[in-house]
């Protein structure tokens, strides 16, 4: 087999060295654009649950973490002054260019070639005559986009916006810190690296990006040069929180996320088959999937593949896409919720205490029940404050609604009605001249495209004097963030009617109620004629 791979990136480097290292009859060639020590980003990080099939696959990255790596099991949200640990988060960094490096020199040990400061045009490679193409080029792949028809790819674009950075602040775990500054908010994500240096992620919404002027670095010029205005705001922002340490470029400059799709993963142009890899397929946003993790995971279950059927590469391709395809969809799937918190954090920032909003992050992609088994001491003393602030456990609190005191948060939903303790509430708008208390029915859109919509229904049912707003339809993140909308933006009691199987209605509801997400939960029951 002759099998050019597209990209020197940790994804491309992997499948080449695994593909030669399983037969060494097979012809690789890697074409990488840069130079051998170019390297853009400071470090990359992996989860100890998501490690063992890579290190299964070939020990490059085991001793390049071994060696050069720092480990750490708990991760710190800071917020206002206070600082909250949890535990059993195992997880591993080591700095991109020596993971890199390593790479390079483990596959040109294995009997790879490996082409740098090349360019490649796709129709002069697929003329060339290989068997098998594997498009490793990144988020803008130009074997992905040239075969568009084919693969069908699809970008969604995140709002908030993010800038990757360092710093020489020993940050000792998965750090994540919090600011209001003079323009609006801010937070990191920071984490040790090794050789004195960590990552500084920021994030922020675009109305704080613009009122802090940072929005006139020319992000359209080619990689290189770095936005040193962010620099020095974030430097100064942060000076506290990272003890006047100083923050580090490379191609540093803001962006927004965007997840990418593929309906396809292969083609075949003629003799040549092409297969996409890591970010030419999909993307996932960093706070859940690391995109390099993503890219070796890739790697490992191709050329898996490849072994499984050496004598029919198009049986082979289809074996990785089946594989790998509903793995991605599901990290695609838990990193929107985590994405989306990043888009709306001010909101919780500003209206939750400090303990409640550490909670609210923990699961902003998970229940409590999987919470928990990572660590029972901090959602202990979660519920323990809780505990202190309201005399009760979440769901047997209580609650001011339409003028009178209900206990317990859980509501049944039927016949148009919420039936709270002490009298129903009938989700209809009053009728004129009506003052009856009344709640407001608001569904919650499919996609998040028909959000902007339900929020206006919303603010007007709230203005127009709706004691509770109740949502439901829709899908959970939609429904959830109207909830958060209503309660923390609007200041009205919120419903979360949620549809889910009984076994699992208890650990959505506790967790909705007590991250500050609702006020009250409740279940659609049908009513007998």
């Amino acid at each position: 087999m002759r099998m050019a791979v597209v990209g020197g990136g940790p994804g491309g480097l992997f499948a080449s060295t695994l593909a030669k290292a399983g037969d060494p009859r097979r012809h690789v060639t890697v074409f990488e654009r840069n130079r051998a020590e170019d390297t853009f980003g400071f470090g990359v990080v992996f989860s100890d649950a998501t490690l063992e099939g890579i290190h299964a696959a070939d020990p490059v990255l085991r001793s390049a973490l071994a060696e050069h790596g720092v480990h750490w099991d708990p991760i710190e949200v800071r917020l206002r002054g206070e600082r909250f640990l949890c535990h059993g988060n195992g997880m591993a960094a080591v700095e991109r260019r020596t993971l890199l490096r390593l790479m390079q020199e483990r596959a040109v040990e294995a009997g790879v070639e490996v082409r740098f400061s090349t360019e490649v045009d796709p129709e002069g490679l697929l003329a060339a005559g290989y068997d098998l193409v594997v498009a490793a080029d990144g988020a803008n792949s130009q074997l992905r986009d040239r075969f568009a028809d084919a693969f069908s790819p699809a970008t969604e674009t995140a709002t908030a916006k993010f800038i990757w950075l360092g710093t020489t602040y020993p940050f000792t775990s998965l750090t994540f810190v919090h600011e209001r500054g003079p323009h609006g908010v801010f937070a990191v994500h920071g984490y040790p690296i090794g050789s004195g240096v960590s990552t500084f992620i920021v994030e922020t919404d675009e109305q704080s990006w613009r009122a802090a002027g940072l929005d006139e670095f020319d992000v359209t010029q080619p990689p290189g040069p770095s936005d040193e205005r962010s620099r020095a705001y974030l430097q100064e922002l942060f000076a506290e929180q990272i003890g006047g340490h100083p923050l580090l470029v490379n191609n540093s400059r803001w962006g927004n996320f965007r997840t990418r799709r593929v309906q396809r993963w292969r083609h075949r142009v003629g003799d040549t088959a092409i297969a996409l890899l890591g970010d030419a397929a999909h993307t996932a946003h960093f706070s859940v999937g690391s995109g390099t993790k993503m890219a070796m995971e890739d790697a490992a279950a191709l050329v898996a593949a490849l072994d499984e059927h050496p004598d029919d590469v198009d049986a082979a391709l289809a074996a990785y896409e089946t594989v790998r395809q509903p793995q991605v969809a599901k990290i695609q799937s838990s990193a929107r919720p985590s994405l989306s918190w990043w888009e709306h954090f001010g909101r919780s920032h500003d209206s939750l205490p400090p303990w409640q909003f550490a909670y609210h992050f923990f699961t902003r992609s998970l229940p409590e029940s999987k919470l928990r088994r990572r660590d029972d001491g901090f959602v202990t003393a979660v519920h323990g404050r809780w505990w202190q602030a309201h005399g009760a456990e979440p769901l047997d609190s209580p609650i001011e609604v339409a003028g009178r005191r209900r206990t317990g948060r859980s509501v049944v939903v039927s016949d148009g009605t919420a039936h709270l303790p002490g009298g129903p509430l009938p989700l209809l708008p009053r009728a004129a001249g009506d003052d009856r208390a009344w709640a407001l029915a608001v569904g919650a859109p499919d996609t998040e495209e028909g959000l902007p919509a339900a929020l206006e229904v919303l603010a007007k049912g709230v203005a127009a004097g709706a004691a509770l707003v109740a949502v439901s339809g829709g899908t959970p993140l939609t429904r959830r963030l109207l909830c958060e909308a209503a309660r923390l933006e609007h200041g009205a009691v919120s419903l979360l009617i949620e549809e889910v199987d009984h076994g699992r209605a208890e650990d959505v509801a506790v967790t909705a109620v007590l991250s500050g997400r609702t006020d009250l939960v409740g279940v659609p029951v049908k009513v007998a004629p």
